[in-house]
């Protein structure tokens, strides 16, 4: 795993390149600690930092062809390399290293822009062809790795992190209205937007090329799809046959992904997810499992019990890491420097002070079970979709309304608790059923609340959003032809998996300090056998990942293979307070007249809800959101706005 970022443009001085580069890559030491590279030619700069996880010795980067006319920088990993790697040997190909990287450039010089059809990994690529004139950016399938760029002072930059195009680019960092609208709703911007203006994202599966003349193309060569509504099952005759085909995919997939020249472990979150990956690991390879937890002192949150239960069951060495509700409020604004985005939640902290504990136990790598839920349909979500599409065939129904009841048990203030509250709360966004963001019109709804603490320049300024018009005008046309379950896990898929997950709690959380986390259940090929399973094989009733279940049925203990879903949480706004009293960071952020002298927010409503979580009375989803997202966004404007020596400030202290 690594950061690379590089410009494009004949502006760039020749004598400047190095020391631009320069600024730019030593922003991301985190990404990379293990040391720097830079190409340099006419019109173009490339600029890595390594964290060394395969062929260790003779993998540096920028890496050139044989012919030095194809240079490449790459934050990532092939996992079938040595596949690819015994195929090119065949066709004559002759190798100088045994790293990944080789292979990308040699598939380039054989297929072109096809050679990412050929790769099954997690990856950003910014590949330099001297010959053509031409740069190649391209990022994994499902987006677990950051590609961002914009273009200024003639060039265009792009990087692994937004810090570094600010770097070269100093006063440029300013956050974009509309951007920051979408994070409070959607919880991230939707691919390419930012929050930041004039910084886009590449999309995941996406190739952007730009020619010697300056033509540029945007393409997609991956994405989620799913079977017409109408199609047949044709693969297979039942779902034991699927599932035992399943399983041997997962095997697979966690083969590859194991696949490192430093030693790699798995965290375990006591769930189906995570215990599968640990168990495959145990039984389907020779790989020691070394396995790490984060564990909670509140109840509500805390999973050590069944994460016990599964060490003893693997009989893993194992690490728990134990997080106080103080220590995430101290650590969040390290956090919110490296995320680089507004965030609703709290929950990448934790999980940033996990991967801490694992590098200061030795391991760069660790495998996870993030991606199983949009997969096979793990989230409450898609069972509260369900439900309400069956309790719109008949709205006046008393009895319908009341299966939401069994939903979100694990929530101390669950909105299934309370029959009168549960039918005001799912019933909202009933008039949008037959839409294709039906299903998470409730959540927007929401966090969409957080808006009202906007200033009200700012809230005329976003006057025109409409997040689910947004949403939609991204989604495909074939869309509608999908089942239900396919459309809400595509909607999911394209917000929170990639936007949020993989990026705040997922690349952002691990690379922090310096760790790679691997996704087996985001295996591409995976996916795609994933969505051509019919929907009753994965929400069985209101039984999520059913198929998983029984692919899994044999590797784990009766009370894990059982147990319902819980979504990885923690503690939200009462992190933020011990006994009243605030960190320095938050008192600052929250103070009225520097809040007021901004212009972002209204400051009279957010001092409201300020004291609210002083008081211990900010218990709702709205006012925990509301009250992270506007801390988190005020902590941009300090660290990201502020220029390179606040950005430090916030970033230094990683184990």
């Amino acid at each position: 795993m690594c950061g690379l970022a590089g410009y494009l443009g004949a502006g760039i001085a020749a004598h400047d390149a190095r020391a631009v580069l320069a600024s730019m890559i030593t922003t991301l030491a985190h990404r990379g600690p293990d040391g720097y590279g830079f190409h340099v030619s006419e019109g173009v700069g490339l600029a890595h930092a390594r964290l060394s996880i395969i062929d260790l010795a003779t993998g540096a980067q920028p890496m050139a062809s044989p012919d030095a006319q194809v240079w490449i920088v790459f934050n990532g990993e092939i996992f079938n390399f040595i596949e690819l790697r015994a195929r090119l040997e065949a066709q004559g190909h002759v190798f100088h290293t045994r790293s990944d990287t080789e292979v990308i450039v040699h598939l380039y010089q054989r297929h072109g822009d096809a050679f990412v059809d050929h790769l099954n990994g997690q990856f950003a690529i910014a590949l330099w062809d001297g010959s053509r004139r031409r740069l190649v950016l391209a990022r994994d399938r499902l987006g677990i790795r950051p590609l961002y760029y914009t273009r200024a002072r003639g060039a265009l930059w792009f990087a692994s992190e937004v810090k570094a195009l600010f770097a070269a680019l100093p006063g440029h960092a300013c956050i974009d209205p509309t951007g920051l609208a979408q994070a409070l709703t959607l919880w991230a911007p939707l691919d390419p937007d930012t929050v930041w203006q004039g910084v886009a994202t590449l999309p995941p599966g996406h190739l952007l090329t730009i020619e010697a003349d300056g033509r540029e193309r945007l393409r997609r060569y991956w994405d989620w799809t799913f079977p017409d509504a109408s199609d047949p099952v044709r693969h297979w005759h039942d779902i034991d046959q699927a599932a035992g085909e399943l399983r041997e995919r997962l095997v697979d997939a966690v083969r590859l992904q194991l696949r490192a020249d430093v030693p790699v472990g798995a965290y375990l979150s006591g769930g189906l997810d995570s215990s599968g990956i640990a168990a495959l690991i145990r039984t389907a390879t020779n790989t020691p499992v070394r396995t790490f937890s984060v564990a909670f002192a509140q109840r509500e949150f805390d999973e050590s019990r069944h994460q016990q239960a599964m060490v003893r069951h693997l009989g893993t060495d194992h690490t728990t890491l134990h997080v106080g509700s103080s220590d995430i409020g101290l650590a969040f604004r390290r956090f919110i420097a490296h995320a680089e985005t507004p965030v609703l939640r709290t929950a990448g902290v934790p999980l940033m002070l996990l991967a801490d504990d694992v590098r200061r136990q030795g391991y760069r790598v660790v495998l996870t079970g993030e991606g199983a839920d949009e997969v096979f349909a793990g989230y409450d979500l898609f069972k509260e979709a369900k439900i309400r599409r069956f309790w719109s065939r008949q709205p006046g129904s008393s009895a319908r309304p009341r299966l939401l009841g069994r939903l979100y048990g694990y929530l101390a203030n669950s909105p299934s608790s309370n029959p009168a509250f549960a039918a005001a709360f799912f019933g909202q966004g009933m008039e949008h059923i037959d839409r294709p963001v039906f299903s998470h019109v409730p959540r927007w709804t929401t966090s969409g609340r957080a808006l009202r603490f906007l200033s009200p320049e700012l809230r005329t300024a976003v006057a025109g959003f409409d997040p689910l018009a947004l949403v939609e005008s991204r989604l495909p046309a074939a869309l509608m032809r999908w089942r239900p379950l396919a459309r809400d896990q595509y909607v999911e898929a394209k917000t929170l998996l990639a936007g949020y997950l993989l990026a705040s709690q997922g690349d952002r959380a691990a690379m922090a300090a310096s760790i790679e986390g691997r996704y087996p259940f985001l295996d591409h090929t995976l996916v795609e056998f994933a969505n051509r399973l019919p929907p009753q094989w994965k929400l069985h009733g209101l039984s999520e990942k059913h198929v998983l279940r029984k692919a899994l049925a044999d590797l784990l203990p009766a009370d894990i293979l059982s147990r319902t879903k819980q979504p990885y949480r923690a503690p939200d706004s009462e992190c933020f307070f011990v006994n009243g009293k605030p960190p320095d960071y938050v008192a600052e952020a929250f103070d009225r007249d520097a809040i007021r002298a901004d212009g972002m927010f209204d400051a009279d409503a957010v001092s409201r809800l300020y004291e609210k979580a002083r008081a211990g009375n900010a218990g709702g989803f709205a006012d925990n959101q509301a009250f992270v997202g506007i801390l988190s966004t005020r902590l941009l404007q300090g660290i990201h706005a502020a220029g390179g020596r606040r950005r430090e400030e916030a970033t230094a202290g990683a184990a």
